[in-house]
């Protein structure tokens, strides 16, 4: 992302989108007409379903694109473009039919081949799709994993077509997930226009969500505009929306005081203490499910995952963060320290972990556990953490870097990147080696979503959100249990167990989760967030 945001550009946009009289904005109001800015940072990628797992390009793809099944502001899952979704008697082939009438916003028919082409497509290692690892468990995924042997048009051949409205999903094994997994966005189905030019298309996607795309003005916007041919079940109260593009989540804020933004679904840490009183904005603050780690990685140097000396390093430092004075201090309650690798708004979530003492601040463990790795090998070289600088975090990284140094002696030194979208850029490039900003919000409520996502051998080395490169077989056996459980409580259950092998091991040190929190203009009105911490764009008016 470039570094800047022009004023005048922000200010035309605003203006292009119904600032005025305050009576035209009551007609607007009325009618439905009015658009919302919101907060963003540009997009990492091309706006494509299957190649996006940022925030940046995360926002307006949920808008955009609508899957099978959808879930409601609590995390209760519905069918969406789905009619049905019956297994049979093993669990391990599913057969979809879809609702009538569903249309890509180019007027196009969505069809059961818009499902399987699309998730042939992402899962095929020769497109190279950031979602592929979503699809693991679909039969034929293991054959297209070969890029040196494939054209990249290659099928899933545990997808087969019956009809326009009716397809069948066989599964490698059960996988107690797969009803609710497939509501996230690397599910999506495509039109035909994207096979003809997926270049072009991800500057110009074509969905079928509740908004259709309008423009992306690099570095600046991203405007989508009401969806005639929506045909689900997210009522769309405003006439668009509007992604303000910005590298300062500070300027954003102000901007929302000002009256020059309208919505944002983060609060910069300096504002922390004051916007829940702020008489300028309708403040929001509720539990939420996303989880701030400090992701370590594997091959960094005397932290070396899974051995002796690396593993002590690790607990050492996790030890050595005072995460509730960082959350009262710098973050004054927005937060609550965490406890296990998933969230308390996940079902399956356990606060009592065996082996999560390890997450507790605990100055003489951290010490002893350091003096131990000391006398392995001698450790000189600082600890580098790097993380963005358009987050607005600056205060927690110093403060991380400042409690680890004080309780055990580390050089900690931070590396702030000027955006988001250069540091995943440096991240997924394996440039940064060291310690890293690693935070997650799932996009279906499960602990799959959290566990197998980031740590399973399959998800490493660029194939899905396993940053860290962490690589454990024994991990790797809880997941194939979890996915061949009959149930998702016997399946949450081995999701539990799992962790005792990541307590250990900390690929990523947990710190918090994050309340779902941010502010609103005051004119707007509808503003909440949803149970993933995302806020419920559909529903705003002003």
């Amino acid at each position: 992302m470039a570094a800047g945001l022009a004023l005048a550009l922000c200010a035309s946009l605003l203006s292009a989108c119904g600032s005025g009289s305050d009576d035209s904005k009551k007609n607007e109001s009325a009618k439905g007409t009015a658009t919302i800015t919101a907060y963003d940072t540009e997009p990492q990628s091309p706006l494509v379903p299957g190649d996006t797992n940022e925030t940046g390009g995360g926002k307006p793809i949920g808008l955009l694109f609508s899957q099978l099944v959808r879930f409601e502001p609590n995390g209760k899952a519905v069918n969406e473009v789905a009619e049905s979704i019956k297994p049979d008697a093993t669990l391990q082939k599913y057969t979809i039919k879809l609702k009538d009438g569903w249309k890509f916003s180019d007027g196009t028919p969505v069809t059961a081949k818009s499902f399987t082409r699309a998730w042939s497509y992402t899962a095929n290692a020769k497109d190279a799709q950031k979602g592929t690892s979503y699809l693991t468990t679909i039969k034929g995924y293991k054959d297209l994993q070969d890029p040196t042997k494939l054209k990249g048009d290659e099928q899933l051949s545990g997808l087969s077509v019956l009809d326009d409205k009716t397809f069948t999903v066989d599964l490698e094994h059960p996988d107690a997930t797969f009803p609710i997994k497939i509501g996230c966005s690397a599910f999506s189905p495509l039109p035909d226009a994207f096979f003809k030019d997926p270049k072009g298309f991800g500057q110009h996607p074509v969905g079928n969500g509740p908004y259709k795309f309008a423009s992306w003005d690099h570095d600046a916007s991203i405007k989508l505009v009401k969806n005639p041919y929506y045909h689900g079940g997210r009522t769309v109260k405003n006439a668009g929306v509007t992604f303000k593009v910005y590298t300062s989540d500070q300027a954003a804020y102000s901007d929302v005081q000002g009256g020059q933004l309208d919505v944002m679904e983060i609060v910069p840490a300096a504002d922390s203490k004051s916007f829940k009183t702020d008489p300028q904005v309708t403040a929001y603050n509720k539990p939420g499910s996303r989880l701030s780690m400090l992701g370590l990685t594997s091959r960094l140097p005397h932290f070396v995952a899974r051995t002796e000396e690396g593993t002590l390093r690790r607990q050492a430092v996790s030890m050595a963060i005072d995460r509730k004075n960082i959350i009262n201090k710098i973050l004054y309650g927005t937060a609550t320290p965490a406890r296990e690798f998933t969230s308390p708004l996940v079902p399956g979530y356990s606060p009592d972990l065996p082996g999560n003492d390890v997450l507790n601040y605990n100055p003489k463990k951290a010490k002893e556990l350091w003096a131990k790795a000391e006398a392995i090998s001698k450790d000189t070289d600082p600890l580098v953490i790097t993380y963005n600088s358009d987050s607005g975090l600056k205060p927690v990284y110093d403060a991380i870097a400042n409690s680890i140094k004080n309780t055990i002696g580390l050089e900690v030194k931070t590396n702030p990147m000027p955006t988001f979208k250069e540091y995943r850029s440096a991240v997924e490039a394996r440039k940064v080696v060291g310690a890293t900003r690693y935070d997650w919000t799932p996009e279906y409520p499960s602990p799959e979503a959290y566990l197998f996502q980031h740590f399973d051998t399959r998800t490493a080395h660029g194939a899905g959100a396993n940053d860290t490169d962490y690589i454990n077989p024994d991990f790797d056996v809880y997941m194939d249990k979890a996915y061949a459980a009959k149930s998702t409580a016997e399946a949450n259950k081995i999701y539990q167990e799992s962790q005792a092998i990541i307590l250990k091991d900390l690929p990523v040190v947990p710190l918090y989760y994050n309340n779902a929190h941010g502010v609103a203009d005051k004119a707007i009105k509808g503003f909440g967030m949803d149970w993933s911490n995302n806020i419920i764009y559909e529903n705003l008016t002003k």
